[in-house]
């Protein structure tokens, strides 16, 4: 690491906090992957890629000024901070001379072996002759980020990640169902597969492709939900947790605006981000402005405790720095993002919520929708789900959706489970995508807008 090149930019970096910046920093980027894409018995793609580069950004007030170039030399970085200063905007096409690093290039990850994949392809077509389809993709990637602020400190982080995902499609008198299952964590390839076991994965997937060729349409009405653990916190994360990020708070396009210790959910609902958990595909040191990674209350039995913010919403909003300014590349502004968020668990048992609830609607798996945050109104497909009928699951269901709105959905919460899980994924958002864990327990809720399909065709 170039020690002294740091030096002198945090020195400029000074400069500009004494000439009335309320904020700046330095953001250098290294990173490297493999991707390969297995598919009908056959390799489809085999991928490398490497992401290097600098970026600068001074905030004053509300405006930002912002420039970014390829490269990790000392003079690039200089010269970004220069066009920054200047207002510039500009983005580099290539890095400027000099052969001193800040930041010691990232080394290539072992290449990724694709052999095993044959297998998992033919134990899913051993499993059923309906099989029509298997695509298979697995990824692996390490980055490493150097953050040098305008408050005089640098500070580094390296982040591993894996991924692992099997898509099934069947076929049946001429009828489509697909299944998914999907894995993903911050940890190298070697560990990953320590915990998971790829034959099983793909077993999953073609099980819930398979289940939906023998699922009936499922009934439309207003009936009460248990979205199961298993489930993974994708109803809390899109319904609520959107509205808790700062910037969409301070913008007056959160339903949670001006709630600050007021109760917005049940007393039951404790819920938390918190972007130190071991191995979680949201879990990082430091965020991409350097703040220090914690674990942030938003709800404690139901009452608003908190918001998610970055340096300049928590300047902005007079709310403390929680540490989730994200950005998925040099190339990108930091803005507020949830890292891994969940609900904390409870002291049912999912089998005495399904008892309790008698009739309605069991959720095992989410899949896509929509949500809006200024009112925090949703519509949610449902990949796996059944009927639930005299307090036991009667048979599964398919071309369900759930429509509703997250304060709501949350203050009808009428029990949480023991059995907290979460699910990895990527989460959209200005333009930026960047890895997330969303967890709950199983969650009793009086009652959603359950609608109905004849056909399925979300899921084919």
């Amino acid at each position: 690491m170039n020690e002294k090149g740091i030096a002198d930019l945090l020195e400029q970096l000074a400069e500009q906090k004494k000439r009335g910046v309320d904020h700046g920093e330095v953001y250098l980027q290294t990173g490297t992957g493999h991707l390969i894409h297995y598919e009908d018995r056959r390799i489809e793609e085999i991928s490398s890629f490497r992401a290097d580069g600098v970026s600068a950004r001074l905030v004053q007030g509300e405006a930002t000024f912002m420039a970014h170039a390829p490269g990790l030399q000392a003079d690039t970085a200089s010269r970004v901070l220069r066009l920054a200063e200047a207002d510039a905007g500009q983005a580099l096409s290539a890095p400027l001379g000099g052969t001193d690093p800040l930041l010691e290039p990232e080394p290539g990850l072992p290449s990724l072996e694709a052999d095993w994949l044959a297998e998992v392809d033919r134990t899913i077509r051993e499993g059923s002759p309906w099989v029509k389809q298997v695509g298979i993709q697995i990824r692996s990637s390490s980055k490493q980020v150097l953050v040098l602020g305008s408050h005089g400190r640098a500070a580094q982080d390296r982040r591993r990640y894996t991924s692992f995902s099997v898509h099934v499609v069947v076929e049946r008198d001429g009828v489509l169902r697909t299944g998914y299952e999907a894995r993903s964590c911050s940890f190298p390839m070697e560990q990953f597969w320590g915990g998971e076991d790829p034959l099983a994965l793909g077993r999953e997937a073609l099980r819930r492709a398979l289940l939906q060729l023998e699922a009936r349409p499922c009934p439309a009405g207003v009936f009460p939900v248990v979205v199961s653990g298993s489930a993974g916190g994708t109803l809390i994360h899109e319904a609520c947790g959107h509205g808790l990020e700062a910037d969409i708070v301070r913008k007056d396009y959160s339903a949670f605006r001006d709630r600050l210790g007021q109760p917005v959910a049940s007393p039951l609902i404790h819920l938390v981000d918190d972007a130190t958990l071991p191995g979680n595909y949201g879990s990082y040191a430091v965020d991409d402005e350097g703040t220090p990674a914690g674990r942030t209350v938003l709800l404690e039995a139901g009452i608003l405790k908190g918001y998610l913010t970055d340096l300049t919403n928590a300047r902005l909003g007079g709310w403390p720095a929680t540490g989730n300014g994200r950005r998925e590349s040099y190339r990108c502004a930091p803005v507020p993002r949830m890292s891994n968020t969940f609900v904390l668990p409870g002291d049912m048992e999912e089998e005495e919520m399904l008892d309790r609830m008698g009739e309605g609607l069991y959720v095992r798996m989410m899949g896509g929708g929509e949500v809006d945050p200024t009112t925090g109104d949703f519509v949610f497909h449902v990949s796996e789900g059944y009927r639930v009928e005299g307090g036991v699951i009667a048979y599964p269901v398919r071309g369900a959706t759930l429509t509703g709105n997250g304060p709501e959905v949350l203050r009808n919460v009428q029990a949480v489970g023991r059995d907290l899980h979460f699910e990895p994924g990527i989460c959209g958002k200005a333009g930026q995508g960047v890895p997330v864990s969303d967890g709950q327990p199983s969650l009793w809720i009086r009652e959603i807008l359950v609608g109905g399909s004849d056909t399925g065709d979300e899921d084919a």
